[in-house]
């Protein structure tokens, strides 16, 4: 029994040194696991250019870019970031102080990557973070002008295609914003749509002029996301059913 009493100590020390060597490998697996997070932010199908993928990087909390390869996810092998991470662990036994380390990993953004992929550790490259210019804000579709200025036409009278073109020439629309006019069946449908990215539900407005009736509406998101027909002159013109 006395053996065991003197074995106790060392048994502590051995688990002692154990700890605070292990503290820095938790906080490197903590900084590893952050790195690990922006890759599943970053994972998609979407095509991105690396900017458009180094600007969401740099913008999530602590996360510093320092360096992007590549010309876009759907290029070769896609875009591959190195972000520095931090990572922290405190045994209150054995560390005077919480361990705090800052490493840096790479992550690879492609169609072909696996979801939860590993990030690869990586030398931290010199000199300081990446900056990235505020992405382009998308024009706005101008829904109040619009509905102020279609015209009316009263139940019974004939509405003039012509003049709802030149009311939406009249509201010299940006030039990123597209317009489509439609005739069917005494009414007009009007679609004004901003481009989509083919993944992300696309911004537009529709509008239909009839005899008795001027409507102008945002189709719900879910009949705005890509495949659905949301965005379309024919739904201005027959509108789909509302999800809900």
């Amino acid at each position: 029994m006395r053996r065991l009493f003197l074995l106790a100590p060392l048994l502590l020390l051995t688990v002692g040194c154990g700890a605070v060597q292990s503290s820095e490998g938790e906080a490197t697996d903590a900084a590893r696991e952050a790195a690990r997070r922006v890759g599943e932010r970053l994972y998609g199908q979407r095509p991105r250019t690396a900017e458009e993928v180094g600007r969401s990087a740099s913008g999530m909390d602590g996360v510093a870019v320092l360096r992007v390869a590549g010309t876009s996810t759907h290029d070769g092998d896609g875009v591959d970031v190195v972000v520095r991470t931090s990572g922290s662990a405190y045994n209150t036994w054995f560390d005077p102080e919480e361990v705090v380390v800052w490493r840096c990993f790479a992550v690879r953004v492609s169609p072909k990557s696996e979801w939860r992929e590993d990030p690869r550790d990586v030398d931290c490259p010199g000199g300081p973070a990446l900056t990235f210019a505020p992405a382009p804000e998308p024009p706005r579709l101008p829904y109040e002008e619009l509905r102020a200025k279609l015209p009316r036409v009263p139940e019974g009278g004939r509405v003039d295609e012509a003049e709802v073109r030149r009311t939406l020439a009249a509201l010299d629309l940006d030039p990123a914003i597209l317009a489509e006019v439609k005739e069917d069946g005494g009414r007009i449908g009007v679609l004004l749509s901003v481009k989509g990215n083919g993944f992300d539900a696309q911004d537009c407005l529709l509008a239909r002029v009839g005899p008795g009736a001027t409507e102008v509406w945002v189709p719900p998101r879910i009949h705005r996301m890509p495949g659905e027909g949301g965005c379309t002159v024919g739904n201005a013109l027959d509108p789909k059913p509302s999800p809900h």
